[in-house]
C-alpha cells in the first residue's frame, strides 16, 4: 500500500468525518490490490464508538471484505495471552489496597481521615495505573528531590511504600501494566519478523505513554501509518518548534502531535494528508488555529491575523449562545436539537458537564425526544442502585421513618406481587406516623399497627425485612454483599413471594446484577469492613458504572463526551458550557505528587487534559455547522468563558479590518433568535393575580365550636379557621416530629405539673434540684426526646429558669393553693349554638375561694395590651370560670390570671387586664365576635391582622398569598 519509506504520518483536518475519510482514503490506496487484500489490513483505533463507526461506514458500501479493526488499549495476540500471566481485574487491585490503606489507617489515624479510606485507594490505583502506563518505576519517585517539601512527602510516601509490592516481576500485572507488556512483546516480535501486510492506527493522539510508544512503532513499519485526527496544518514551523516542553507547551491541541513527531524525527511538512477531501471550513479552522496558538500571543495575531480571510464569512455557520443561566442554555440547546429532528439533521452536542445534559435530556422530554447519550445513567440514579444504596445504608444506623418510608416507597420494593395492595398500606402507615410519631420503627408497634386494622402479615413483614439490621462490628465483604443481596430481594419479592421481584429486571436491573456479580467475585480479596465503609465501597462502585439503553434513543440526536467527539459524523456539533472549570475542567487534586514532581518523575501532567480538551475543541469547532454555549451565570455567580472561547473573541475583537466585532454580533445575534424562543417557550399564559380572598359560607357551615386559644387566629386571620374548621383541611405533621417549640412546650407543662404536684405532697420538694431531677425524668427520656443534643439543650434551659420558678412558686403556693391541672372547659353561645372550650394550665384557690390561673409560656408572654385586642385566651378563660365553666370549680370570684413566661433570659409574670376588661365584658364582646362570624355575609379575610407582615400561615399557599398582600382589600365570595 505504501511505496515509501517511513516512518509514516498522515493526518485529517479538524472538521472532516474522520471514519468516512479514513475508510475513503484505505479505499483508493487499495484499489488496485485483490479484495482478499483488504482483510489483511489491521487497524487499531482509539474507542469502541470509532470502531463501531467504521463498520457502520463500510456497510454502506460498496461490498467489500472488512479490515481487522481493532483497539490501541487491547494489544495482546493469543500467543501474547498465553505468555503473559493474566491480568488482574481493576475491582480486586482497589480492594486489597483498601484493605492495605485501612490497616495503615488504624495503624497511624494521624496520617489521613478514615473517610477518605476509598479516595485514597482509588487514587493510589490510579498512580499505579499510570506509573505502569508511562513505565516510571517506584524508585524513581522514592529518588525525587523534595527536600522544601519533606513533611508532606514523608506523609506522602507511606502511602506510595503500599503500591511497591505490585511492581515485582512476580507480581500479577494491572491492566495497565499487562497492556505495556504486551506492546513490549508485540514490538519485539516486529523487530524480528516485521509485519508485511498493512497496519494502521487512527484517531489515536497518544496521550498515554503505551499509545504513544506503539503508534511511532507502528510509524516505522514497512506497511505501517499512522493517521492523526485533527491535525493543525495551518500551524507554522515556528509554533512547532516551541512544543518541546511538557511544563509549556502542554496544553497546546497539537502538542502530543509535534512530541510524536520529535521521536520519529519528522517535520510538519512530512505529514501528508490521508485524504484530498478539504475540510468543511478552510478559513474557520485557519481562524481557530490562530486562537489557539502557544503564548506569548499577541505578536502573532498582530503579525498573521489581517492575512485571515473576511471573519463574517468564516464563522457563518457558527452561532454563539451566551444565556443568562445554565437553565437556558439548556433550553437554547434542546430547542434546537428538535428543529434538527425536523430538518432530518445529525446533530450531537459535546460538553463534560453532565449536569447540563441531564438538563438538555429533561427539555426534549417535552417532545418525546429521548437523545443517545453516551454517557448513560450513573448506575447508583437508577432504580436498582438507589434501592441497593438504600437498603445498605440499613446496616449503618437504626431505621428511621424516614429510611422505612423512602423504602416502602421505591418503585421495586414489593414489585413481585400485589403492589397496589402494598403502597395503599404504606400510605396509611405514612399518615399514623405523621399522626402520633414513630421516629425510630421497631418491629412490636408495626405489628399493634398491623393487627388493628387487619394488616398483621404485611405489618409483620414490613418489622421483620426493615429493622433491626444496623451492625456495630466488621465483617468480612463477602458476607456484607451475601446480606445485601438476600435483603433486597427478599423487600423486591414481597411478603410471602420468591425471586427478587423487578430487580434485576430492564437494562439497569442486568448491569447492576452484573456489578454486584463481579464485586462478589473479587470479594475474597477485600478487607474486613464496618457498615460504614461497605456502604461507600458500594456507591463507589456505582457511581463508576453507567447504564445505557441503545434501543430506545432518537438515532441523529447525540450527547456525547469530549473523547466520543472525535468520531465527527455529525451536521452541527454544539459544543456546551464553554466556561473555565467545565470545559476545560479544571484538574483534580492530586495527593501524592505535584506538577514539578511529576514533570522530574515523568509521569503525566494535569495539563495534558486541558491539551486534550483543547484538541477536541479545535476538531469539533471544524464541523459544518458549529454552536458555542455558555451561561453567564452558575448557582448565581458569575461564570468566566473557557479560555478557548475568550481567545477566540479576542481575536476577532483586535481584527477590525477584517470584520471581527461585525463577525462576532452576528454569531450573537443568531444565539439571541434561539433564546428568544427559549424564553417564548417558557413564558407562561397571562393570568390575572388572585385577588385577597374573604370566603363567606353559609350559617350552617360555620364552626360551632372553637378554643380560646383559636380566638388569636380568628381575630388575626380569620381563613385560616375557615380552612381548618370549614373546610376540614389540616396541615400534614412532620415524618419526624422535629424537636420545635411545640414538643418543648409539652414537655415543659408536663415537668412543671409534676413538679407541683409533689410540692403539694412534700413542701420540701419546692427545691430547683427536685425541679431539675424532674426535667431530667422527663426531658432526658430517649423515648420522649429521640434527640441527644436537643435534650442537652433544653435540660440547660431548665437549668437557667428552675431557681426564679422555685422563688417565685413558693410566692403563688403564699397566696393560693394549687386545685387543677390541664383542667378542661367549656361554655356555649345558646343562641347561636356555638361551644368555647378551653383546657387551663393550672387553677389555684386562695382562703377566700378566689382563682388564681396560670398558663406557662416556653416563649414570650402577651402584652396587656396584646391580651385585650388579640390574644384573649386568658381573659375568655376568666370570663368562662366566672360563668362556672370549669366544673367542678366555681369560685365566687376571678382573683387574678398570669402568663408564666419561661423564657431563659428574661422569664417573668405577666398578668391579664382583668381590671380594665372584666369577665362580663370580655364575654360581651366574644359574643358580639361570634355573632358577627355568624352572619352569612361576613368573610373571613386573609391575614386580616396579623402581628407582623412576614408572619407565616399554615394555610397561606391556600389563599396564593403572594400574588395579593396586605394592602389590597379583600374580595368576599359568598359561598352556597
Amino acid at each position: 500500500m505504501f511505496d515509501t519509506p517511513g516512518p509514516r504520518l498522515f493526518g485529517l483536518p479538524c472538521g472532516a468525518d474522520f471514519a468516512t475519510e479514513l475508510v475513503a482514503g484505505l479505499r483508493a490506496r487499495m484499489k488496485d490490490t485483490p479484495p482478499e487484500a483488504l482483510a489483511e489490513v489491521e487497524i487499531y483505533v482509539n474507542s469502541d464508538r470509532m470502531a463501531r463507526r467504521l463498520r457502520t461506514v463500510y456497510d454502506a458500501g460498496p461490498a467489500c471484505l472488512l479490515p481487522r479493526i481493532r483497539l490501541v488499549t487491547d494489544l495482546a495476540d493469543p500467543l501474547t495471552r498465553a505468555a503473559l500471566p493474566a491480568s488482574i481485574p481493576p475491582l480486586r487491585r482497589r480492594l486489597e489496597l483498601t484493605g492495605l490503606v485501612s490497616e495503615l489507617l488504624d495503624r497511624a489515624p494521624d496520617l489521613a481521615p478514615r473517610a477518605a479510606l476509598f479516595d485514597l485507594a482509588d487514587s493510589l490505583a490510579t498512580l499505579m495505573e499510570e506509573m505502569q502506563g508511562e513505565n516510571v518505576s517506584p524508585e524513581v519517585i522514592e529518588n525525587l528531590d523534595v527536600s522544601d517539601q519533606s513533611g508532606h512527602w514523608q506523609r506522602a510516601l507511606t502511602f506510595l511504600q503500599i503500591v511497591q509490592r505490585y511492581f515485582e516481576a512476580d507480581s500479577a500485572p494491572d491492566p495497565q501494566s499487562y497492556a505495556r507488556r504486551a506492546m513490549e512483546m508485540r514490538l519485539l516480535q516486529w523487530q524480528d519478523k516485521p509485519p508485511q501486510h498493512p497496519v494502521l492506527v487512527a484517531g489515536s493522539t497518544g496521550s498515554r505513554g503505551t499509545t504513544a510508544s506503539f503508534m511511532a512503532a507502528v510509524a516505522r513499519l514497512p506497511q505501517g501509518a499512522v493517521i492523526l485526527p485533527g491535525f493543525d496544518a495551518d500551524t507554522p514551523d515556528a509554533v512547532w518548534g516551541q512544543l518541546d516542553d511538557s511544563l509549556t507547551g502542554e496544553d497546546h491541541p497539537q502538542f502530543r502531535f509535534a512530541k510524536l513527531m520529535q521521536a520519529l524525527d519528522l517535520s510538519p511538512r512530512d505529514i501528508r494528508s490521508w485524504t484530498d477531501t478539504p475540510p468543511p471550513s478552510v478559513a474557520r479552522n485557519r481562524v481557530l488555529s490562530l486562537a489557539l496558538r502557544p503564548a506569548p500571543v499577541t505578536h502573532q495575531w498582530l503579525s498573521e491575523g489581517p492575512s485571515l480571510p473576511s471573519l463574517p464569512d468564516a464563522m457563518q455557520d457558527v452561532t454563539l449562545v451566551e444565556a443568562a443561566s445554565q437553565r437556558d442554555e439548556a433550553l437554547a440547546i434542546a430547542l434546537r436539537l428538535r428543529q434538527a429532528v425536523e430538518d432530518g439533521q445529525r446533530a450531537a452536542v459535546i460538553t463534560p458537564d453532565r449536569m447540563l445534559t441531564r438538563r438538555v435530556t429533561s427539555a426534549l422530554d417535552r417532545w418525546n425526544i429521548l437523545p443517545d447519550d453516551s454517557g448513560g445513567t450513573p448506575a447508583q440514579l437508577t432504580p436498582p442502585g438507589r434501592l441497593l444504596r438504600h437498603v445498605a445504608e440499613l446496616f449503618v444506623k437504626p431505621l428511621t421513618a424516614e429510611m422505612l418510608l423512602t423504602l416502602l416507597k421505591h418503585p421495586l420494593t414489593h414489585s413481585g406481587a400485589d403492589r397496589g395492595p402494598h403502597l395503599l398500606n404504606t400510605r396509611d402507615l405514612e399518615l399514623y406516623i405523621r399522626r402520633n410519631g414513630m421516629p425510630y420503627p421497631q418491629p412490636e408497634p408495626l405489628v399493634t399497627w398491623g393487627e388493628t386494622r387487619s394488616r398483621g402479615d404485611w405489618a409483620t413483614w414490613v418489622g421483620q425485612q426493615f429493622c433491626g439490621h444496623d451492625h456495630t462490628g466488621k465483617r468480612a465483604l463477602s458476607d456484607w454483599i451475601a446480606t445485601l443481596v438476600a435483603l433486597t430481594e427478599s423487600i423486591c419479592a414481597g411478603p410471602g413471594g420468591k425471586g427478587s421481584g423487578g430487580l434485576w429486571k430492564e437494562a439497569a436491573g442486568r448491569k447492576l446484577q452484573s456489578v454486584i456479580a463481579t464485586l462478589t467475585r473479587e470479594a475474597e480479596h477485600g478487607a474486613d469492613m464496618s457498615a460504614r465503609d461497605f456502604a461507600d465501597l458500594l456507591g463507589a462502585m456505582l457511581s463508576r458504572e453507567e447504564v445505557r439503553d441503545r434501543d430506545a434513543p432518537h438515532p441523529n440526536i447525540l450527547i456525547w463526551g469530549t473523547l466520543e467527539a472525535r468520531v465527527m459524523d455529525a451536521d452541527l456539533v454544539i459544543l456546551a458550557s464553554l466556561n473555565e472549570g467545565s470545559w476545560p475542567e479544571l484538574p483534580g487534586a492530586d495527593p501524592w505528587l505535584n506538577r514539578q514532581m511529576r514533570a522530574k518523575a515523568g509521569l503525566l501532567l494535569p495539563e495534558r487534559r486541558i491539551g486534550l480538551s483543547a484538541h477536541d475543541f479545535q476538531q469539533a469547532a471544524g464541523a459544518p455547522e458549529v454552536w458555542m454555549t455558555r451561561s453567564m451565570k452558575s448557582d448565581d455567580a458569575e461564570t468566566v468563558p473557557s479560555r478557548w472561547l475568550n481567545r477566540l473573541m479576542n481575536l476577532m475583537r483586535g481584527l477590525p479590518d477584517r470584520d471581527g466585532k461585525s463577525a462576532i454580533e452576528q454569531m450573537q445575534d443568531r444565539g439571541k433568535y434561539w433564546l428568544s424562543l427559549a424564553r417564548a417557550s417558557e413564558t407562561p399564559i397571562t393570568e390575572q393575580p388572585a385577588p385577597r380572598p374573604s370566603p363567606a359560607p353559609p350559617a350552617e357551615a360555620r364552626p360551632k365550636q372553637l378554643s380560646v386559644t383559636e380566638i388569636k387566629r380568628l381575630v388575626r386571620d380569620p381563613f385560616a379557621i375557615y380552612a381548618k374548621r370549614v373546610l376540614r383541611l389540616r396541615p400534614l405533621d412532620p415524618l419526624m416530629q422535629a424537636p420545635d417549640a411545640l414538643m418543648r412546650g409539652i414537655l415543659t407543662h408536663k415537668v412543671l405539673e409534676e413538679f407541683v404536684k409533689a410540692t403539694q405532697d412534700e413542701p420540701l420538694n419546692l427545691t430547683p434540684d427536685q425541679l431539675l431531677t424532674l426535667a431530667a425524668q422527663i426531658i432526658g427520656d430517649p423515648e420522649q426526646v429521640p434527640f441527644p443534643t436537643v435534650r442537652a439543650l433544653w435540660q440547660a434551659r431548665m437549668a437557667r429558669i428552675a431557681p426564679w420558678f422555685v422563688e417565685t412558686e413558693v410566692n403563688r403556693q403564699a397566696h393560693a393553693t394549687p386545685s387543677q391541672y390541664e383542667i378542661k372547659g367549656q361554655a356555649t353561645i345558646p343562641a347561636l349554638g356555638f361551644t368555647l372550650t378551653a383546657t387551663a394550665d393550672r387553677i389555684d384557690i386562695d382562703g377566700r375561694g378566689g382563682a388564681h390561673i396560670y398558663d406557662y409560656k416556653t416563649g414570650a408572654a402577651p402584652t396587656a395590651k396584646e391580651q385585650r385586642s388579640f390574644d384573649k385566651q386568658l381573659l375568655l378563660e376568666a370570663a368562662m370560670l366566672d360563668d362556672g365553666g370549669f366544673a367542678p370549680l366555681e369560685p365566687p370570684h376571678v382573683e387574678r390570671a398570669v402568663f408564666i413566661s419561661l423564657q431563659p433570659s428574661n422569664p417573668k409574670e405577666v398578668l391579664a387586664p382583668l381590671e380594665d376588661a372584666p369577665p362580663e365584658q370580655v364575654w360581651a364582646e366574644f359574643v358580639s365576635l361570634i355573632t358577627t362570624y355568624y352572619d352569612p355575609t361576613t368573610g373571613f379575610t386573609a391575614r386580616r391582622a396579623l402581628q407582623k407582615d412576614n408572619d407565616a400561615g399554615d394555610y397561606d399557599h391556600l389563599a396564593r398569598f403572594g400574588e395579593w398582600d396586605v394592602t389590597d382589600a379583600p374580595v368576599k365570595e359568598t359561598l352556597t
